[in-house]
């Protein structure tokens, strides 16, 4: 693809720091599960050193504390290996405009586990000041949606998205839409009946 370049790889979580500190590139596809280091270490020592840098976990497991683990670590987002290459692409370039690539059958799988363990919480001061729209905007973001596709199921244009998107990050003191998600997921900030 034209529009992307490896700058390296890596065979271990220790080893994809040092490379990354390196090549300080833009997006990172991280595993999960490696030897000396696992991706979720690894991952918070990339956005602390390279914070620019965009990680990706690309992983076998479809464990749900895996993907909360990897969002808490500073992950945008979380694809499993059975995506499809085009796919994959398509996500990778997502990830770069600031979207948060989830396989989407996971994100279903957490939805609903949420939801039929009745984890509808008394939530938060600051998700409290979330409004009506930026809920709406959030429960399709933990759908998987685009960008793109939330601004047409809302009708609304992307940048209101982009604006709605930085004050749930800000207002849940998130780092980005990952971290938005898991929090909104793990404190019921979108109710079962949004899901």
């Amino acid at each position: 693809y034209p529009d992307m370049e490896v700058v390296g790889e890596a065979v271990d979580g220790q080893e994809a720091v040092e490379m990354a500190r390196q090549t300080k590139p833009d997006l990172v596809l991280m595993d999960v599960h490696m030897p000396h280091m696992d991706g979720i270490e690894a991952t918070q020592r990339i956005r602390d050193q390279v914070p620019a840098a965009k990680v990706i976990m690309l992983s076998v497991s479809d464990d749900d504390e895996d993907l909360l683990q990897a969002l808490r670590s500073g992950a945008q987002g979380y694809l499993l290996k059975n995506v499809e290459p085009d796919q994959l692409v398509q996500m990778l370039r997502g990830a770069t405009r600031g979207e948060a690539p989830i396989s989407p059958s996971l994100a279903k799988k957490i939805i609903n586990g949420y939801a039929r363990r009745g984890r509808v919480q008394a939530v938060g001061v600051a998700a409290e000041e979330l409004t009506p729209r930026e809920r709406e905007v959030l429960a399709l973001v933990a759908r998987g949606a685009t960008n793109k596709e939330i601004a047409e199921t809302l009708f609304i244009s992307e940048n209101t998205v982009k604006n709605h998107l930085r004050n749930i990050m800000d207002k849940l003191h998130s780092k980005n839409r990952a971290q938005a998600v898991a929090y909104a997921l793990e404190h019921g900030v979108i109710e079962a009946a949004e899901n």
